[in-house]
């Protein structure tokens, strides 16, 4: 199945990224904002992803809480349940933090994934959908490799 990523800040957010999904019979991963874990915590995106899974229980709900630099922020986001992290840190903190979230049967991802961010929405259901709409289209539209030619390179005439 198919996965849509948005990026978001509150509930109401949260709730019309899921409406949006299902319409299309996507599953949706929420993603706080950067750092979100050291201002909101994690027990209040704990709470965000449960509400959203309520509101649309067919729907496959998942949620990445980015906890920047923050290892103490990652240990507690496991504590809350919390399966996919961000953590930005030291690189020399990620083995032993990835040894912890094996226990926790959890993730920790390095890189935020390419989100539609729900920041300035005044309507997020239309931005969510008008999201999922376009990059279908860019999907359909995109060429393989086999049906575009390569780009080759000018052959050398001065030897």
């Amino acid at each position: 199945m198919r996965r849509a990523f948005f990026v978001v800040h509150s509930l109401s957010q949260a709730k019309a990224a899921v409406a949006a999904a299902a319409e299309r019979n996507l599953a949706v991963t929420l993603l706080s904002a950067p750092g979100a874990a050291a201002y909101a915590g994690a027990g209040w995106f704990a709470a965000l992803i449960r509400r959203a899974r309520e509101s649309r229980p067919s729907v496959d709900v998942a949620g990445i809480l980015d906890c920047g630099p923050r290892a103490d922020l990652v240990q507690a986001a496991f504590r809350e349940k919390l399966t996919q992290v961000v953590f930005t840190g030291d690189a020399r903190q990620v083995r032993p933090l990835r040894d912890i979230a094996r226990q926790w049967q959890a993730e920790i991802l390095r890189r935020r994934p390419k989100a539609c961010d729900l920041r300035h929405a005044a309507d997020p259901l239309a931005v969510c959908k008008a999201w999922l709409d376009k990059s279908a289209d860019l999907k359909k539209r995109r060429p393989s490799a086999i049906q575009r030619p390569a780009a080759r390179s000018k052959k050398r005439t001065d030897r």
